[in-house]
């Protein structure tokens, strides 16, 4: 699910930047009041509705409340119940699933995914024999971050087919060998409890994690999150306004960032966590898949910049994110859907658990994480959101300069090489499936059609290249993108490429080609 990744690098310098000498270690207090005020601040600084969170410490719940509002221009407060999407932290309970499965002999790590998925197939015939259940949940597929998500995101595939597509999606490195993350992979993971138990991912989550934990806020639909009247809006910036968007439907890729809780649910899943499977007396996985879970898998490389800050290490484990702070193992995650990012940390030697859900899209859950890790640890204050706040400012004003660029890059006067009716027609990516181009009132209209909010007017920019103007429905904020139409010999239009931008889709992967002949 998105990190979202356009935050990760600033947040991984920022982090790693928090390392210090055990010398310069406080006695550690959670001073709430204080703390609540920094929170309340954060949220003004960085233009975010609302924010809800809880602390876990030796198996107790310090903290679990909520700051701000649910929805922009409402009063009513988000509490320690309110509902966000969790979107990638929902990786640890489909790998606790699992671990739950493999503690009943039912499965194990190493087992062939087609041995449960018969029909599972990726692009490298190799791949498709080899992958095990343990490489669907350590993030080494060969496939590129992100790779492939234009296939679930806000389109109408099941999951079975979301899988099946996966074939045709070209591998971006050998198997094995480097770190891509990705979703589709743990679609396929949840599909594979289906196949064992013969129970939907959803009904066994329920039924073995979310009752045995009291979880009663949380489930796994947007369809169940619609039953609920607490639940936080989901928020994004477009052209610098904040606004309100529509909640992304996930279920076609739900065990991979599809959950929707409260802090005060994940605060128990927190404690279950912490105590290696063992909740108020009852053993839900064992130790034993703890351990797996939170062992490296596949190694994350860390950057010279984060190296000399302190950070000594990066890996995936299974559902989990392994790194060091301050000393400290850490174990943690993010997740990220469509105007909503949230945080779980974990410290076992500190026996503290954190959970940071925010309804906007900005760095925030993670540097509250950080800013409560801190203190839980008697460490000097720090202003991780005034840091954060820098960078991206800095970051606004590159993408302004870029920008610049690209229209002085622009070759002023000239034409279309053909009239935009000829333009007009069916595409297919055999990955993706179909698109249209159509003419809607003397312009060019781009639309995905297993995706109906993927729609963009095309204005001319130079030669054969146009302009995305996406329309309003796409609650995501692409910056600037460009298609790009390809002729013939004959100077016929024989398909596009995509030039979009952004953090976590890869139109790179998408080459569409003329399905029909229609107006040429």
């Amino acid at each position: 699910m998105r990190g979202r990744s356009r935050f990760v690098s600033l947040l991984l310098a920022i982090v790693s930047a928090g390392a210090l000498p055990a010398g310069a270690q406080q006695k550690p207090h959670l001073d709430l009041d204080r703390f609540a005020a920094y929170a309340a601040n954060a949220l003004k600084e960085w233009n975010v509705p609302g924010m809800a969170i809880a602390v876990v410490k030796d198996d107790r719940v310090v903290l679990a409340r909520g700051f701000g509002v649910r929805k922009l221009g409402e009063p009513t407060p988000v509490d320690d119940h309110t509902l966000f999407a969790i979107g990638s932290c929902t990786k640890a309970f489909t790998a606790a699933a699992l671990g739950m499965l493999v503690d009943e002999g039912k499965l194990r790590w190493d087992d062939p995914v087609t041995k449960y998925i018969p029909w599972f197939q990726m692009y490298d015939p190799y791949v498709t024999r080899e992958m095990t259940v343990r490489d669907l949940l350590s993030h080494h597929s060969g496939l590129q971050t992100f790779g492939g998500d234009l296939i679930w995101y806000h389109s109408t595939y099941d999951r079975n087919e979301v899988i099946r597509r996966v074939r045709f999606l070209k591998p971006t490195s050998s198997f094995r060998s480097r770190f891509g993350y990705q979703n589709i992979m743990f679609l396929a993971a949840g599909m594979i409890v289906q196949s064992i138990t013969g129970k939907s991912w959803d009904d066994f989550v329920k039924e073995r994690l979310f009752r045995p934990l009291g979880m009663r806020d949380t489930g796994t639909s947007i369809q169940a999150l619609k039953q609920n009247d607490d639940f936080a809006a989901p928020h994004n910036e477009r052209d610098g306004k904040l606004r309100v968007i529509e909640y992304c439907n996930a279920d076609n890729i739900a065990p991979a960032g599809a959950i929707n809780s409260s802090v005060s649910d994940l605060a128990q899943w927190i404690r279950l966590q912490l105590d290696r499977g063992l909740y108020q007396g009852k053993q839900l996985f064992s130790g034993a898949a703890s351990r797996e879970m939170w062992s490296a898998q596949t190694v994350m490389p860390v950057g010279e910049q984060a190296e000399r800050q302190g950070t000594h290490f990066q890996a995936y484990g299974l559902g989990w994110l392994l790194s060091d702070y301050n000393g400290r193992k850490l174990v943690s995650h993010g997740g990220g859907l469509d105007g909503m990012i949230s945080q779980v940390g974990l410290m076992p030697e500190e026996n503290l658990g954190i959970v940071v859900l925010t309804n906007s899209e900005t760095p925030l859950a993670s540097l509250m994480m950080r800013r409560l890790f801190d203190m839980q640890l008697g460490l000097p204050e720090r202003d991780y959101s005034g840091e954060a706040l820098k960078a991206v400012a800095a970051r606004a004003t590159a993408r302004k300069a870029a920008d610049a660029s690209l229209e002085a890059q622009r070759a002023a006067g000239t034409n279309p090489s053909l009239s935009l009716e000829r333009y007009a027609g069916r595409y297919e990516d055999q990955m993706y499936g179909d698109a249209s181009v159509t003419t809607e009132n003397g312009k060019l209209v781009l639309k995905f059609l297993a995706s109906p909010d993927f729609v963009a007017d095309l204005e001319h920019w130079h030669y054969d290249t146009f302009l995305l103007r996406w329309r309003d429905q796409l609650s995501y904020p692409f910056p600037k993108g460009f298609v790009t139409f390809d002729l013939d010999a004959r100077g016929h239009v024989a398909g596009f490429k995509i030039d979009q931008p952004n953090n976590d889709f890869n139109f790179d992967e998408l080459d569409f080609k003329r399905s029909s002949d229609v107006n040429q």
